[in-house]
């Protein structure tokens, strides 16, 4: 009856119970002869992961099904005794397979299984049907089980707006089963159902009364994603904050290039997002998404977002290089995002290579007093920018002041 429910045989020894997870409410039965069906209130939680359905057996509590979505609120347990009374308790868990505490000790009986009568003429439709609105990429039909002995199973059927057909979706299976839960659905869009008796010989209802499901809207698209350029090692995300009610979290999707495909690169709580890169002048595209407590994204924008880490200053290109018999002077061009520049200069003296540093240099200048007849110097020049990020070196520029 139910998508991904697994009947089970094992209880753990010790279930951990987390006193903080809410508790199942409303557990309700409805007994046939060999069958008894359970009823309770669905949790939505963000806490909760499915639910564990227990059978009290000579005083110990086995777990007989293991229920794995949420969303369900019914469930038949089957091949059961006829005439005997069965107790039950529910607990929820979490994703980490923690439990609630118990619901309410509910018990039913099991009746004698009754003769299945013949079915002359036509079975009527389901006497009630409702359709649960909301759900994230789901929708959820729920009507009452029917009373003849000899239905054998539901069929689901579904119509959209812009189509003329009705489409079969699913089969429920077993006269006590009561719902059906329609997944993969598009957001923010009416289905239509209705749901058909089938008995044991099988013989077809009329199709029930059409219910309407309105599946739940994303979250809205983002807007004000902004993407820096200038920032060494790193590209700075920001954004406005999503104004949805049920916000949970943002999700930052990364591209190398546009038209790639864009693979899930981080998530955060914040409207800002540090894409660390130890490169320079690398530049990657983005898109930011909402998503909400049931993990439902908002659009993904038709136009990424573009960022890169500051690049590399130019090295300076001097452009001359002149002596005025005592001392030297040197000239260049800058990049444009330079604050200031440092100078090496290297000569022989005495046989020996040496070498001297000039920092804090502000202009695209500078004169070197210190030099001597008949030496010859080699200079290079560096760009700092206002992050401390150094360029590499100008090509080196040899001049020699003359002894005459």
């Amino acid at each position: 009856m139910i998508s991904g429910c697994t009947k089970t045989l094992d209880t753990p020894k010790e279930p951990v119970v987390d006193a903080s997870l809410p508790v199942v409410e409303n557990l309700k039965t409805l007994a046939s002869g060999t069958d008894i069906g359970f009823e309770w209130t669905p949790i939505y939680s963000n806490q909760i992961e499915g639910y564990y359905l227990y059978r009290i057996e000579g005083g110990r509590m086995k777990k007989v099904a293991t229920i794995k979505d949420k969303y369900v609120s019914h469930y038949v347990d089957t091949k059961l005794n006829p005439n005997t009374t069965y107790s039950y308790q529910m607990s929820a868990y979490s994703s980490s397979k923690h439990e609630s505490a118990p619901s309410m000790r509910v018990s039913a009986t099991t009746s004698t299984p009754a003769v299945k009568a013949p079915t002359l003429g036509g079975i009527e439709p389901v006497s009630f049907i409702t359709a649960i609105t909301g759900l994230p990429a789901r929708a959820k039909i729920i009507w009452r089980p029917h009373s003849h002995p000899n239905v054998e199973s539901y069929i689901i059927e579904r119509n959209e707006y812009k189509s003329t057909s009705w489409d079969e979706v699913g089969t429920v299976e077993g006269r006590l089963s009561a719902e059906f839960i329609d997944k993969e659905l598009q957001n923010d869009y009416v289905y239509r159902y209705r749901v058909i008796v089938k008995t044991s010989d099988g013989k077809r209802s009329a199709p029930s009364q059409v219910v309407e499901a309105h599946t739940k809207p994303a979250p809205k698209s983002l807007v004000g994603v902004k993407a820096t350029s200038d920032l060494p090692k790193k590209i700075l995300l920001s954004w406005e904050a999503a104004t949805d009610a049920d916000f949970s979290y943002y999700k930052i999707y990364r591209s190398p290039t546009s038209g790639l495909f864009y693979s899930f690169y981080g998530k955060t709580h914040s409207t800002q997002f540090e894409d660390l890169i130890n490169d320079n002048g690398k530049m990657y595209y983005y898109k930011i998404v909402a998503v909400d407590r049931d993990g439902l994204e908002s659009p993904q924008p038709a136009n990424p977002v573009v960022g890169m880490t500051r690049p590399v200053l130019n090295a300076p290109l001097v452009h001359s290089a002149k002596h005025d018999g005592r001392s030297i002077f040197l000239t260049w061009n800058g990049d444009e995002n330079a604050i200031k520049y440092s100078i090496t200069k290297e000569f022989k003296s005495a046989g020996e290579t040496k070498q001297q540093n000039f920092t804090g240099i502000f202009e695209t200048n500078f004169q070197d007093s210190d030099t001597q007849v008949g030496v010859s110097y080699k200079y290079n020049i560096i760009a700092i920018d206002k992050f401390g990020m150094a360029s590499k070196p100008s090509d080196s520029v040899m001049i020699t002041i003359p002894k005459e």
